[in-house]
């Protein structure tokens, strides 16, 4: 068991309201008149999330698509946010990363309604906070609904971000589809809308598909079978598509596609890839070309 696991099973403890879901998912839901209020946070911490050389626009636009997917894999409309920011020092440095902040919000219709500013001890690590809050007026699908005879999909290819951290890792300066992939990622908000209303299940995939897609087989109480990882032809023409590369995209995280299941027979609304199904049991299976592949010792990110 990870630390973070470890962690969480202590604030369950905590966390007994059913808003909470029991932190099973990324977000809470909260009744909230005729609708639902869906609150969800995340942080972006220096060395480990972003770059210290990644431009502070696209973390600023980054702090805000990672919570906006949230709320994507909810079918939620965005009604605001709370900031948390941590003064670099550098008030250039402060002005582009709410420049990149502001984009994203007015990109997506969530204005930024309050929050906190602290300042670091000199020498910590710049660390940023989103709060982001949603509505949902129809069904919330959560990752505990898939059911054998499913199918899944994702909304687009994986590994893209993964590639373009590398890129980035190496050359502060590179460019292109894959590091923009890594630096602005795209919340699938109009996806997740038209999704909500008929997945069985759904999440963003934030920390890679095989380990998300084993959470959603472990929260639903049954057995995911992957039988093809879309790789995108950008990541292609950089790396090629041997085993090696599909197992690779398929651990990075970042991707901030949508994963859903969708009952046999009913067609995706939106522009998706199918990926394989769900089937009775427990435990993941990967197949590539038809053979099933032993699975990495880590499937994705893990928070220690």
């Amino acid at each position: 068991m990870s630390a973070e696991s470890r962690f969480l099973t202590l604030l369950r403890l905590l966390a007994n309201d059913p808003a909470a879901q029991g932190l099973s998912d990324d977000v809470a839901v909260l009744p909230f008149g005729a609708s639902r209020l869906i609150l969800t946070s995340d942080t972006m911490v220096e060395g480990v999330h972003y770059l210290p050389t990644d431009p502070p626009q696209d973390i600023g636009w980054k702090l805000a698509a990672v919570n906006l997917s949230d709320l994507a894999a909810k079918g939620a409309r965005p009604v605001g946010c709370l900031l948390n920011y941590a003064l670099s020092g550098d008030e250039a440095w402060d002005e582009a990363f709410v420049a990149g902040l502001g984009e994203a919000l007015d990109r997506h219709a969530m204005p930024l309604l309050g929050g906190d500013t602290v300042k670091m001890p000199a020498g910590s690590a710049r660390s940023y906070s989103l709060t982001a809050m949603g509505e949902a007026t129809g069904p919330v699908p959560t990752r505990t609904g898939a059911q054998p005879g499913d199918r899944l999909y994702v909304t687009g290819p994986v590994g893209d971000a993964g590639i373009g951290l590398s890129l980035a890792t190496a050359d502060p300066a590179a460019s292109g589809p894959l590091v923009e992939a890594y630096r602005r990622p795209r919340p699938r908000l109009a996806e997740g809308a038209l999704l909500a209303p008929v997945a069985s299940a759904m999440m963003d995939l934030s920390d890679g598909l095989l380990i998300d897609a084993s959470r959603m087989g472990v929260a639903s109480g049954v057995a995911i079978v992957i039988d093809h990882i879309p790789l995108s032809v950008a990541l292609e023409k950089v790396r090629g598509a041997s085993v090696a590369v599909q197992i690779a995209a398929a651990r990075a995280g970042d991707d901030y596609e949508l994963l859903f299941a969708l009952p046999h027979g009913v067609a995706p609304p939106v522009r998706a890839i199918p990926i394989g199904h769900v089937a009775d049991g427990s435990g993941l299976t990967l197949k590539i070309d038809g053979a099933v592949i032993p699975l990495p010792d880590s499937l994705g990110w893990e928070h220690g």
